[in-house]
């Protein structure tokens, strides 16, 4: 029995669980690496601000958060941010999730890293720091657009929308997406996935942007057939499957657009 699997059994893993927030790919991971854990679902408020009752498990109030109880911690071990999230929970409990890191013969040297492990950590950093910002700017300009303002002043909020797609939006997700298309097209080895043949958490942290894109930032499948069928495959996984019918289950439907 490996490390990662003689551990399973001795961890108590808490995943609290908003609605349409990152917290959706955390529940898909757990899934993958077949781990016991409880769920804990909330929902946002009129505001559509996660509720307050999240700053009782940590300050920030954001969502996804887990909580670890391990028999070698002495106090529950709380743990933000989805990167940080994914990252830890590969580390105990899911290697096979991160690419092997060194080419043959070339550990520990200057650029001796592997392809698909250069890839793994970009997409590490890259998800949040590059696309979801702009992800999170068309939420914004589309909430400036449907703003309730007097019917004298949409044609101004419009035009301020507007300006901010044309001027910035637009021509922004257009080069990510070519470049996410080039990224599939010379996946290594051929692969059907961001880093090569298999899945790996970088796929599982890309996952919600890419979702989010389709219906926020013009992600089709006729203008960028390879990606969209890359998130056809994600969605085909058995894990992934599991963890939808999972929020089914307890809310009663599934809805995570934006």
């Amino acid at each position: 029995m490996s490390t990662n699997e003689s551990q399973k059994p001795e961890v108590k893993i808490t995943l609290y669980w908003l609605e349409k927030s990152r917290a959706q790919r955390i529940l898909w991971l757990l899934e993958e690496l077949k781990l016991p854990y409880e769920l804990k679902t909330y929902k946002r408020g009129k505001d559509r601000l996660a509720p307050p009752e999240l700053k009782e498990v940590h300050p920030l109030g954001k969502s996804p958060i887990i909580k670890i109880e391990a028999p070698t911690t002495s106090k529950p071990l709380i743990i933000a941010e989805s990167g940080l999230i994914i990252e830890y929970l590969i580390k105990y409990f899911g290697t096979w999730l991160a690419p092997k890191e060194w080419s043959e013969g070339k550990e520990g040297q200057v650029g001796g890293e592997s392809e698909a492990w250069m890839r793994y950590r970009f997409y590490m950093h890259y998800a949040e720091g590059s696309l979801m910002s702009l992800l999170l700017m068309a939420v914004l300009v589309r909430g400036i657009r449907g703003s309730p303002v007097p019917f004298f002043i949409k044609p101004i909020t419009g035009m301020i929308a507007g300006r901010i797609e044309t001027m910035y939006l637009n021509q922004s997700f257009q080069t990510h997406f070519e470049f996410l298309e080039s990224q599939m097209a010379s996946s290594p080895n051929g692969g059907d996935y961001l880093c090569g043949t298999e899945l790996t958490g970088a796929d599982i942290l890309m996952s919600f942007p890419l979702e989010s894109a389709q219906g926020l930032a013009g992600l089709t499948a006729d203008k960028y057939p390879k990606l969209c069928a890359y998130l056809v495959k994600i969605h085909e996984r058995d894990a992934y499957k599991r963890a939808v019918q999972k929020i089914i289950d307890v809310e009663g439907s599934y809805n995570q657009k934006l």
